[in-house]
């Protein structure tokens, strides 16, 4: 098998997330869709630079330790399976981490204060994969800790992660309609369009990234049925990227400084975003 870089990634999957930004665009004002609006846009470009900012000065320092990491694997998964192999189950390893990693992200507070910037679009279009937190790299990088540990190389995992990320891209479009079986299977737009919905029954459900067979087996899962209505449940009427970025991080500060016990503090900071004194009591 030949050797894939993250460079061979980028060069042929962002010519094709460009260019299938453009189409959704063209196919929204010809059809008067309004999938995308300035405003919002802006804002995405905004949470991205700052994203990618952090992921510079940042990534090095990770993949360092993941290789330091990986001296001290369980196994070698590149010597018990050929390579093939090897790659196929990587991409599963990552989208199981991350299953668990974006489920802690939706139920964790301080979890949820930087993975919201994602959530904070009331719209759905493939731009919407970008708007990334300015803090993300630094939230998801000790949930992947495990995989150097069990033996995945980390040259493999970064080109695999790469491949994964892109392909979450895909599930940010309103243009796509359902797609059968593999709505069952796979992170769709359809699946992935419940994920942001802010409907009662489509709160907190489809983590998965490339399969969405996660959350069928732990009991997150939710079929597209309703329309969905994008965004947070209260949204935050703001497409500034400075202030999205702090927004519940002021608040659990707030919080923080009102609470009336230890065990309030840490409900505010490592309860559910919606957490209160109450639950506490009703525990």
């Amino acid at each position: 098998m030949p050797t894939i870089t993250t460079t061979d990634v980028y060069t042929v999957g962002i010519p094709i997330i460009l260019g299938l930004i453009c189409l959704e665009a063209v196919f929204s004002a010809f059809r008067n869709r309004q999938f995308y609006k300035l405003g919002d846009t802006g804002g995405t470009v905004g949470l991205l630079a700052g994203n990618v900012f952090v992921s510079l000065i940042t990534q090095g320092f990770v993949l360092s330790l993941y290789f330091f990491l990986y001296q001290f694997r369980v196994l070698t998964v590149n010597d018990v399976m050929p390579v093939w192999a090897a790659w196929l189950l990587t991409l599963v390893m990552i989208d199981f981490v991350f299953y668990w990693y974006h489920r802690s992200a939706h139920r964790i507070r301080f979890l949820w204060a930087i993975h919201m910037n994602h959530h904070s679009s009331v719209e759905m279009n493939f731009s919407v994969a970008f708007r990334q937190a300015w803090f993300g790299p630094i939230s998801k990088a000790p949930f992947y800790i495990i995989m150097p540990l069990v033996g995945f190389d980390p040259s493999i995992t970064v080109v695999v992660a790469l491949f994964s990320r892109l392909w979450g891209v895909l599930g940010h479009t309103q243009w796509i309609d359902k797609l059968g079986w593999l709505d069952g299977i796979f992170n769709t737009p359809s699946t992935h369009r419940v994920h942001h919905g802010t409907n009662p029954e489509y709160v907190d459900s489809n983590y998965g990234n490339f399969f969405i067979v996660w959350d069928r087996l732990f009991g997150t899962y939710s079929k597209e049925q309703a329309p969905v209505i994008f965004g947070l449940v209260k949204n935050l009427e703001t497409n500034n990227p400075v202030k999205i970025t702090f927004y519940t991080w002021s608040a659990i500060v707030s919080d923080v400084k009102g609470a009336q016990s230890f065990d309030e503090i840490l409900g505010y900071i490592f309860g559910p975003p919606d957490w209160s004194p109450k639950d506490a009591k009703n525990s």
